[in-house]
């Protein structure tokens, strides 16, 4: 289990300063890069979800669909082999 930080809890993190301490407005502008990739990051997982649940769906809706259309292809099939044999058997009979 990893503990998901926010931009929220990068903008409000407060570190303890020393004599020979980090420059505060460095550490405040690097901050707001990484906040500012977290926030963007975050976006794209949830738009990457989004996505996925999306494929998913479509491929789902695909897999079914073929069946459908097989039965609509069988039936155009014996639909023609049924005229087919009306135009055979009816020549035949006419002879």
């Amino acid at each position: 289990m990893s503990n998901q930080l926010t931009g929220k809890d990068i903008l409000e993190k407060n570190f303890k300063t020393s004599m020979r301490g980090y420059n505060q407005e460095e550490v405040d502008e690097y901050l707001d890069a990484i906040i500012q990739d977290y926030e963007y990051f975050q976006q794209e997982i949830v738009r990457l979800q989004q996505e996925n649940d999306r494929l998913r769906k479509q491929s789902d809706h695909t897999r079914v669909r073929p069946n459908t259309s097989n039965h609509q292809v069988n039936y155009d099939i014996l639909k023609r082999l049924s005229n087919l044999e009306k135009a055979v058997f009816g020549k035949k009979f006419e002879e």
